[in-house]
Protein backbone atom coordinates (compact mmCIF):
# COMPACT_ATOMS: atom_id res chain seq x y z
CA UNK A 1 0.00 0.00 0.00
CA UNK A 2 1.64 3.27 -0.89
CA UNK A 3 1.74 5.96 1.73
CA UNK A 4 0.70 9.81 1.16
CA UNK A 5 4.92 11.22 1.46
CA UNK A 6 6.11 7.76 -0.50
CA UNK A 7 9.04 9.25 -2.80
CA UNK A 8 9.10 12.57 -1.42
CA UNK A 9 12.21 13.35 0.18
CA UNK A 10 12.51 15.96 3.76
CA UNK A 11 14.57 18.34 5.54
CA UNK A 12 14.00 18.44 9.61
CA UNK A 13 15.74 21.13 11.09
CA UNK A 14 16.41 20.67 15.09
CA UNK A 15 15.45 17.57 14.51
CA UNK A 16 17.51 15.65 17.13
CA UNK A 17 14.59 16.10 20.21
CA UNK A 18 11.38 16.95 21.08
CA UNK A 19 9.23 18.50 18.54
CA UNK A 20 11.81 18.06 15.53
CA UNK A 21 12.11 14.66 16.30
CA UNK A 22 8.96 13.54 16.35
CA UNK A 23 8.37 15.72 13.04
CA UNK A 24 11.32 14.01 11.46
CA UNK A 25 9.43 10.25 12.63
CA UNK A 26 5.86 10.94 11.00
CA UNK A 27 7.67 12.10 8.08
CA UNK A 28 9.31 9.08 7.71
CA UNK A 29 6.13 6.86 9.09
CA UNK A 30 4.26 8.37 5.98
CA UNK A 31 6.64 7.31 3.57
CA UNK A 32 9.10 10.44 3.28
CA UNK A 33 13.16 10.00 3.05
CA UNK A 34 14.08 12.30 5.65
CA UNK A 35 17.61 14.66 6.38
CA UNK A 36 17.99 15.10 10.26
CA UNK A 37 19.65 18.21 11.28
CA UNK A 38 20.38 19.09 14.41
CA UNK A 39 23.52 21.09 15.52
CA UNK A 40 23.18 19.14 18.80
CA UNK A 41 24.67 21.55 21.25
CA UNK A 42 23.10 20.26 24.50
CA UNK A 43 21.84 23.79 25.91
CA UNK A 44 18.19 25.01 24.88
CA UNK A 45 20.31 28.57 24.99
CA UNK A 46 22.22 27.22 22.22
CA UNK A 47 24.90 26.93 24.64
CA UNK A 48 27.36 23.94 25.05
CA UNK A 49 29.81 21.77 22.05
CA UNK A 50 27.80 20.68 18.84
CA UNK A 51 27.60 16.60 18.54
CA UNK A 52 26.66 14.65 15.85
CA UNK A 53 25.07 12.16 18.01
CA UNK A 54 21.56 13.86 18.65
CA UNK A 55 21.16 13.97 14.98
CA UNK A 56 22.29 10.76 14.04
CA UNK A 57 20.13 8.86 16.90
CA UNK A 58 17.02 10.09 15.10
CA UNK A 59 18.77 9.35 11.74
CA UNK A 60 19.06 5.63 13.02
CA UNK A 61 15.78 5.41 14.73
CA UNK A 62 14.20 5.98 10.71
CA UNK A 63 16.61 3.25 9.46
CA UNK A 64 15.56 0.75 11.99
CA UNK A 65 11.96 1.25 11.19
CA UNK A 66 12.87 0.22 7.20
CA UNK A 67 13.01 3.82 6.84
CA UNK A 68 15.42 6.21 5.04
CA UNK A 69 17.57 8.66 7.10
CA UNK A 70 20.74 10.83 6.42
CA UNK A 71 21.93 13.04 9.73
CA UNK A 72 23.30 16.20 9.12
CA UNK A 73 25.22 18.26 11.90
CA UNK A 74 25.11 21.81 11.04
CA UNK A 75 24.00 25.18 12.23
CA UNK A 76 20.89 26.06 9.68
CA UNK A 77 21.62 30.17 10.98
CA UNK A 78 25.32 29.97 9.29
CA UNK A 79 23.97 30.71 5.35
CA UNK A 80 26.97 28.43 4.44
CA UNK A 81 25.84 25.38 6.53
CA UNK A 82 22.25 26.15 5.61
CA UNK A 83 23.36 25.51 1.43
CA UNK A 84 24.95 22.30 2.34
CA UNK A 85 22.28 21.12 4.29
CA UNK A 86 19.91 21.60 1.29
CA UNK A 87 22.78 20.47 -0.99
CA UNK A 88 23.01 17.11 0.96
CA UNK A 89 19.06 16.41 0.24
CA UNK A 90 19.56 16.81 -3.16
CA UNK A 91 22.29 14.89 -3.53
CA UNK A 92 21.17 12.23 -1.11
CA UNK A 93 17.99 11.96 -2.36
CA UNK A 94 17.84 13.23 -6.20
CA UNK A 95 15.55 16.68 -4.78
CA UNK A 96 14.12 17.78 -1.98
CA UNK A 97 10.53 18.11 -1.77
CA UNK A 98 9.43 18.81 1.90
CA UNK A 99 11.44 21.56 4.21
CA UNK A 100 10.11 21.38 7.61
CA UNK A 101 11.42 25.17 9.74
CA UNK A 102 12.25 23.80 13.41
CA UNK A 103 15.46 24.48 14.99
CA UNK A 104 15.15 27.17 17.65
CA UNK A 105 16.88 28.28 21.15
CA UNK A 106 15.72 30.35 23.84
CA UNK A 107 17.68 33.26 25.71
CA UNK A 108 14.69 34.38 28.37
CA UNK A 109 14.90 38.06 30.00
CA UNK A 110 12.58 41.19 30.42
CA UNK A 111 13.36 43.91 27.46
CA UNK A 112 15.08 46.42 30.44
CA UNK A 113 17.25 43.55 31.13
CA UNK A 114 17.92 41.82 28.11
CA UNK A 115 21.72 41.91 26.29
CA UNK A 116 22.22 42.51 22.77
CA UNK A 117 23.96 38.90 22.35
CA UNK A 118 21.03 37.70 23.82
CA UNK A 119 18.77 39.73 21.11
CA UNK A 120 20.82 38.94 18.11
CA UNK A 121 21.52 34.96 18.88
CA UNK A 122 17.48 34.48 19.43
CA UNK A 123 16.76 36.47 16.07
CA UNK A 124 19.62 34.53 14.22
CA UNK A 125 18.96 30.60 15.18
CA UNK A 126 15.18 31.28 14.35
CA UNK A 127 14.29 33.92 12.25
CA UNK A 128 17.90 33.79 9.95
CA UNK A 129 17.61 29.75 10.57
CA UNK A 130 14.17 30.07 8.85
CA UNK A 131 15.41 32.59 6.14
CA UNK A 132 18.67 30.68 5.14
CA UNK A 133 17.30 26.89 4.27
CA UNK A 134 14.13 28.81 2.62
CA UNK A 135 16.21 30.91 0.25
CA UNK A 136 18.09 27.34 -0.49
CA UNK A 137 15.21 25.38 -1.33
CA UNK A 138 13.33 27.86 -3.16
CA UNK A 139 16.18 28.48 -5.34
CA UNK A 140 16.27 24.24 -6.03
CA UNK A 141 12.24 24.81 -6.65
CA UNK A 142 12.42 27.39 -9.16
CA UNK A 143 15.30 26.01 -10.89
CA UNK A 144 13.25 22.87 -11.11
CA UNK A 145 10.33 24.42 -11.96
CA UNK A 146 12.06 25.98 -14.83
CA UNK A 147 13.72 23.18 -16.00
CA UNK A 148 10.43 21.32 -15.86
CA UNK A 149 8.25 24.10 -17.83
CA UNK A 150 6.07 24.28 -14.99
CA UNK A 151 4.71 23.68 -11.61
CA UNK A 152 7.30 21.22 -9.40
CA UNK A 153 6.10 19.66 -6.25
CA UNK A 154 7.58 21.85 -3.02
CA UNK A 155 5.91 22.11 0.83
CA UNK A 156 7.70 24.25 3.50
CA UNK A 157 6.16 24.28 7.37
CA UNK A 158 7.60 26.67 9.56
CA UNK A 159 7.44 26.87 13.29
CA UNK A 160 6.34 30.48 14.84
CA UNK A 161 4.71 30.59 18.71
CA UNK A 162 1.82 32.04 20.32
CA UNK A 163 4.56 33.93 21.75
CA UNK A 164 3.95 35.58 18.38
CA UNK A 165 0.24 35.83 19.15
CA UNK A 166 -0.37 36.34 22.63
CA UNK A 167 3.23 38.13 23.18
CA UNK A 168 5.33 36.73 26.12
CA UNK A 169 6.73 39.01 29.05
CA UNK A 170 10.25 37.71 29.22
CA UNK A 171 10.16 36.27 25.52
CA UNK A 172 10.76 39.87 23.68
CA UNK A 173 13.48 38.26 21.19
CA UNK A 174 11.37 35.18 20.72
CA UNK A 175 8.41 37.00 20.02
CA UNK A 176 9.71 39.25 17.70
CA UNK A 177 11.53 35.93 16.02
CA UNK A 178 8.55 34.18 16.01
CA UNK A 179 6.24 36.91 14.26
CA UNK A 180 8.95 37.59 11.62
CA UNK A 181 8.55 34.12 10.84
CA UNK A 182 4.72 34.56 10.45
CA UNK A 183 5.88 37.21 7.70
CA UNK A 184 8.60 35.57 5.80
CA UNK A 185 6.11 32.63 5.59
CA UNK A 186 3.19 34.64 4.04
CA UNK A 187 5.97 36.18 1.78
CA UNK A 188 6.93 33.34 0.57
CA UNK A 189 3.75 31.88 0.05
CA UNK A 190 3.07 34.27 -2.16
CA UNK A 191 6.18 33.92 -3.98
CA UNK A 192 6.56 30.11 -4.70
CA UNK A 193 2.89 29.54 -5.59
CA UNK A 194 3.38 29.72 -8.99
CA UNK A 195 6.37 26.83 -8.89
CA UNK A 196 3.88 24.77 -6.96
CA UNK A 197 5.29 25.59 -3.49
CA UNK A 198 2.95 25.90 -0.22
CA UNK A 199 4.63 27.75 2.84
CA UNK A 200 2.47 27.58 5.97
CA UNK A 201 3.54 28.30 9.26
CA UNK A 202 2.42 26.62 12.99
CA UNK A 203 2.00 27.58 16.48
CA UNK A 204 2.73 24.34 18.40
CA UNK A 205 2.16 23.78 22.18
CA UNK A 206 4.17 21.14 23.18
CA UNK A 207 6.04 19.31 26.85
CA UNK A 208 9.94 19.51 25.31
CA UNK A 209 13.22 20.45 26.43
CA UNK A 210 12.50 24.41 25.55
CA UNK A 211 9.32 24.13 27.29
CA UNK A 212 9.94 22.24 30.26
CA UNK A 213 9.66 24.58 32.45
CA UNK A 214 7.15 26.35 31.29
CA UNK A 215 4.45 23.29 31.32
CA UNK A 216 6.09 21.37 34.66
CA UNK A 217 3.54 20.41 36.17
CA UNK A 218 0.89 21.21 34.19
CA UNK A 219 -1.66 19.11 32.83
CA UNK A 220 0.33 16.08 33.35
CA UNK A 221 -0.78 12.46 31.68
CA UNK A 222 -2.34 9.98 34.02
CA UNK A 223 -0.79 6.72 34.03
CA UNK A 224 -0.52 4.85 30.51
CA UNK A 225 -2.52 8.18 28.88
CA UNK A 226 -0.72 10.55 25.96
CA UNK A 227 0.37 13.51 27.34
CA UNK A 228 -1.56 16.23 25.95
CA UNK A 229 1.36 18.43 25.59
CA UNK A 230 3.08 15.33 23.80
CA UNK A 231 4.91 16.54 20.45
CA UNK A 232 2.60 13.72 18.66
CA UNK A 233 0.03 15.82 18.95
CA UNK A 234 1.59 18.09 16.43
CA UNK A 235 3.70 16.13 14.31
CA UNK A 236 0.58 14.48 12.16
CA UNK A 237 -0.49 18.14 11.40
CA UNK A 238 3.45 18.52 10.16
CA UNK A 239 2.54 15.27 8.19
CA UNK A 240 -0.34 16.33 6.45
CA UNK A 241 0.76 20.19 5.51
CA UNK A 242 3.98 18.08 3.89
CA UNK A 243 1.44 16.04 1.88
CA UNK A 244 -0.33 16.04 -1.62
CA UNK A 245 -3.39 16.55 0.50
CA UNK A 246 -2.72 19.66 1.46
CA UNK A 247 -2.28 21.29 -1.94
CA UNK A 248 -4.70 24.16 -1.56
CA UNK A 249 -3.37 25.29 1.68
CA UNK A 250 -0.55 28.22 1.58
CA UNK A 251 0.14 30.99 3.29
CA UNK A 252 -1.88 29.84 6.58
CA UNK A 253 -0.63 29.74 10.32
CA UNK A 254 -2.48 27.12 12.50
CA UNK A 255 -2.26 26.67 16.48
CA UNK A 256 -2.14 22.77 17.32
CA UNK A 257 -1.86 21.14 20.48
CA UNK A 258 -3.43 18.10 22.71
CA UNK A 259 -5.95 16.69 19.88
CA UNK A 260 -6.67 20.72 18.73
CA UNK A 261 -5.81 22.15 15.22
CA UNK A 262 -7.41 26.07 14.92
CA UNK A 263 -6.64 28.26 11.68
CA UNK A 264 -5.26 31.57 12.55
CA UNK A 265 -7.24 34.38 11.01
CA UNK A 266 -5.15 37.60 9.37
CA UNK A 267 -6.15 40.10 11.59
CA UNK A 268 -9.26 42.21 11.17
CA UNK A 269 -10.18 45.71 11.37
CA UNK A 270 -12.14 45.66 14.78
CA UNK A 271 -13.42 49.54 14.62
CA UNK A 272 -13.42 52.22 12.82
CA UNK A 273 -13.21 55.95 12.83
CA UNK A 274 -13.54 59.07 10.83
CA UNK A 275 -12.87 62.58 11.16
CA UNK A 276 -15.11 64.89 10.34
CA UNK A 277 -12.74 67.46 9.54
CA UNK A 278 -9.70 66.94 6.37
CA UNK A 279 -7.36 65.57 9.61
CA UNK A 280 -8.21 64.21 13.28
CA UNK A 281 -7.33 66.79 15.55
CA UNK A 282 -5.88 65.54 19.16
CA UNK A 283 -8.99 66.90 20.54
CA UNK A 284 -11.21 64.32 17.95
CA UNK A 285 -9.11 61.60 18.62
CA UNK A 286 -9.30 61.40 22.33
CA UNK A 287 -13.50 61.67 22.02
CA UNK A 288 -13.29 58.80 19.89
CA UNK A 289 -10.56 56.57 20.89
CA UNK A 290 -10.60 57.14 24.78
CA UNK A 291 -14.14 55.84 25.01
CA UNK A 292 -13.45 52.76 22.60
CA UNK A 293 -10.58 51.50 25.33
CA UNK A 294 -11.99 52.16 28.78
CA UNK A 295 -14.24 49.26 28.02
CA UNK A 296 -11.64 46.73 27.50
CA UNK A 297 -10.58 45.53 30.45
CA UNK A 298 -7.26 46.67 32.10
CA UNK A 299 -4.22 45.45 31.07
CA UNK A 300 -5.88 43.11 28.46
CA UNK A 301 -3.87 43.81 25.16
CA UNK A 302 -5.28 42.80 21.57
CA UNK A 303 -3.03 39.73 21.29
CA UNK A 304 -3.92 38.70 24.60
CA UNK A 305 -8.28 39.23 23.96
CA UNK A 306 -7.08 36.69 20.44
CA UNK A 307 -5.76 34.39 22.47
CA UNK A 308 -7.88 34.33 24.84
CA UNK A 309 -10.69 33.44 22.06
CA UNK A 310 -8.36 30.90 20.35
CA UNK A 311 -8.82 29.10 23.71
CA UNK A 312 -12.02 29.13 24.15
CA UNK A 313 -12.77 28.13 20.24
CA UNK A 314 -14.52 30.93 19.28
Amino acid sequence: MSLPLDGLSAIVTGAGRGLGRAEALELARLGASVVVNDYGRPGRDGSGEGSAAPAEAVAEEIRAAGGSALAHHGDVADHDQARELVELAVSGYGKLDILVNNAGILRDRMIFSMSESEWDSVVRVHLKGHFNTTHFASAHWRERSKAAGGPVYGRIVNTSSEAFVAGSAGQPNYAAAKGGIVGLTTSTALALEKYGVTVNAICPRARTRMTEDVFAGFGEPAAGELDPLSPEHVSPLVGYLASPAAAAVNGQLLVVHGGMVAIVERPRVSARFDTAKEAFTYDELDAVLTPHYAVRPRGETFAAAEILRLKRGG
